[in-house]
C-alpha cells in the first residue's frame, strides 16, 4: 500500500510544486493550508507522514508537533523552516518531530528524508508475527522448529525487562525483525523505534549520525544536528552491525550507555538520553575483544541479554514454511495467487546450505514466482532460479568465473571487439544486484552505499532490468 502524506503549507505554489514531487515517488499528498485545517485532518484520518510548514495560518507548525505528538508518539513529523528559526526547530524536535528541512531545500534532499521517516514509521507500527504467518501484508519470522520456539519465548521472557539485548547471528537470519518483535512487545512500544546500520555509514559520520553536533564542531557543520539518540529518547535504539564501530565511537557509546545522557559533537549541553538499546551483529565479538578491536565494558554492556540466531542450515524443517510464507507474499505483489509447489521442487530448496540465510532464500522465491508465471513450481523452476547470476552472487561467487577467459578467446578468435565493456558492465550488474538485496531493496539506502546519486542508481537499475521490492528511503 502506498504511504499516505499530510502536507500543510500555505504558499499555493510550493504546495503545489512539493505535491508533484512527492506524487512522483508515489505517495499519496493531502494537503491543507492553514495549521489549525492539518491538525484537524491528522487527527481524523490515518498518515504515515506529516510534512509541515513552521508559519502557517491558523496554528504553527511547532504546535502541531506538540498537539500531534502527544496523541501519536509514533507519527513522523518533518517541520520545514528558514534558516532563522534553527533554534525553533530544534524545540520542535524535543517535542518529537522527526527531523527538519531548512528552506531553500533541494527536492532530493526532501524525497530522501522524507522515505528515511517513512521506513522508520513502518519498522515502528508494521506488525511482526511469531511463527507461521497466513497473513501476506507485513513482515512474519517464520518457523516451528525447536530452536525458533525457544526464541519467541525468549523474546517474551525479555521484551518487558528494561535491558539491553545483543542479536547475534549470519547476515541474513532476521535479525531487525527480531528487534522489532522485542520493541513491539516492550513497554516502550508506543515510544520511537530508531534503526541505524553502523556499517552503512562512513565512519567520519557515524558520530553526528548517533550523538548529533553543533554548529561549527567540524567542517561543514553549518547548522545543529539532533541524533538518533535524542530521537530515540523514551523509546529504543536498534544499533545494527555493532562490530563495525570504530574505537573512538565505542566510547562515546559506553558513556552514554553509562550515564544515559550525552553531548553532541562540539556542544557542552549535556542531553538526556532514556533508551533501550538493542544492538546486533554477525561478528564474532569474543575473537574481536582478543584482538583489541571490540571493548570488553562496551560488549559487557550490550550483552545483557543474548539472543543467538541459528543459520538456516541449522533449521532445515523450517524452510517449507518459510517458501509458503514467501509465495504468498511475493505472489500478492506479483498479482498472482499461491502456486503449489511440488514436493521434490520444496526438497531442493530444503537441501541447499544458504549462505545468505533467510534473506537469500527469499531472493530465491522471488525469482522463483517470475520464472514459474503462475504455474505449479517444479523442480526446473527452482534450478532456474538458483542459477542465476544474483543467487550466485549470494553465495560469494561474483561475475561467472570463465566470463573473462571466454570473452578473451573470442577476441582472439576475431568474434568481438568488447571485451572490456563487457566486463565492466557484468561486474557492475552484479554489484548492483548484490548490492539492492543487502539493501532489502531501498534505494535510498543502496545509493549511499555505493557513493552514487539515487538517479543514477535508478538509471542502473533500470538498464540492467534490476527491479527492487521496495524503495521506501533510509
Amino acid at each position: 500500500m502506498n504511504s499516505q502524506i499530510l502536507l500543510i503549507e500555505d504558499d499555493t505554489a510550493i504546495a503545489s510544486s512539493l505535491e508533484r514531487v512527492l506524487a512522483a515517488e508515489g505517495w499519496i499528498v493531502t494537503h491543507a493550508a492553514r495549521g489549525d485545517d492539518g491538525l484537524a485532518l491528522a487527527q481524523q484520518q490515518t498518515f504515515d507522514l506529516v510534512l509541515t510548514d513552521f508559519k502557517l495560518p491558523g496554528i504553527g507548525g511547532l504546535e502541531i508537533v506538540r498537539r500531534l505528538h502527544a496523541v501519536r508518539p509514533r507519527l513522523p513529523i518533518v517541520l520545514m523552516t528558514a534558516h532563522g528559526t534553527t533554534e525553533t526547530a530544534i524545540e520542535a524536535i524535543k517535542f518529537g518531530a522527526y527531523d527538519y528541512l531548512l528552506k531553500p531545500f533541494d527536492m532530493s534532499e526532501l524525497i530522501e528524508l522524507v522515505g528515511k521517516a517513512l521506513t522508520a514509521y513502518r519498522l515502528m507500527t508494521e506488525p511482526v508475527d511469531l511463527g507461521v504467518a497466513e497473513a501476506v501484508g507485513h513482515a512474519a519470522i517464520i518457523g516451528q522448529s525447536r530452536v525458533m520456539q525457544a526464541i519467541y519465548k525468549e523474546i517474551g521472557r525479555i521484551a518487558a525487562k528494561p535491558v539491553n539485548v545483543l542479536i547475534r547471528g549470519e547476515t541474513g537470519t532476521g535479525k531487525e525483525l527480531i528487534a522489532r518483535a522485542i520493541y513491539q512487545h516492550s513497554d516502550r512500544a508506543q515510544a520511537p523505534f530508531v534503526a541505524v546500520n553502523c556499517a552503512a555509514i562512513p565512519e567520519t559520520l557515524l558520530e553526528s549520525e548517533l550523538f548529533g553536533h553543533e554548529r561549527g564542531a567540524f567542517t561543514g557543520a553549518d547548522m545543529r544536528r539532533i541524533g538518533r539518540f535524542e530521537q530515540a529518547h523514551t523509546g529504543t535504539l536498534f544499533l545494527d552491525e555493532i562490530g563495525d564501530l570504530t574505537p573512538n565511537t565505542q566510547v562515546k557509546l559506553l558513556r552514554v550507555l553509562q550515564e544515559h545522557s550525552l553531548q553532541r559533537l562540539g556542544g557542552k549541553e549535556t542531553v538526556a538520553a532514556d533508551v533501550r538499546v538493542i544492538a546486533a551483529t554477525h561478528r564474532n565479538l569474543e575473537v574481536m575483544m582478543r584482538d583489541r578491536l571490540f571493548r570488553e565494558d562496551l560488549f559487557y554492556r550490550l550483552n545483557v541479554v543474548t539472543v543467538m540466531l541459528p543459520p538456516l542450515r541449522e533449521r532445515r524443517e523450517d524452510v517449507p514454511d518459510l517458501v509458503r510464507y514467501f509465495l504468498r507474499r511475493y505472489g500478492a505483489e506479483l498479482g498472482t495467487s499461491e502456486p503449489s509447489i511440488q514436493t521434490e521442487a520444496l526438497e531442493l530448496l530444503r537441501a541447499q546450505p544458504w549462505p545468505g540465510n533467510v534473506r537469500e532464500l527469499e531472493n530465491t522465491v522471488r525469482k522463483i514466482l517470475l520464472h514459474a508465471r503462475g504455474y505449479t513450481i517444479s523442480v526446473e523452476h527452482v534450478r532456474t532460479a538458483l542459477a542465476s547470476p544474483a543467487n550466485a552472487g549470494a553465495a560469494g561467487s561474483g561475475p561467472p568465473p570463465n566470463l573473462i577467459g571466454d570473452l578473451l578467446a573470442a577476441a582472439q578468435r576475431g568474434e568481438r571487439e568488447d571485451v572490456y565493456a563487457e566486463v565492466i558492465s557484468a561486474t557492475e550488474r552484479e554489484l548492483l544486484a548484490r548490492t539492492i538485496e543487502l539493501a532489502d531493496g531501498n534505494q535510498a539506502r543502496a545509493a549511499r552505499w555505493l557513493g552514487i546519486s539515487r538517479l543514477t542508481l535508478r538509471e542502473k537499475l533500470r538498464q540492467y532490468s534490476l527491479h527492487p521490492a521496495q524503495d521506501t528511503g533510509g
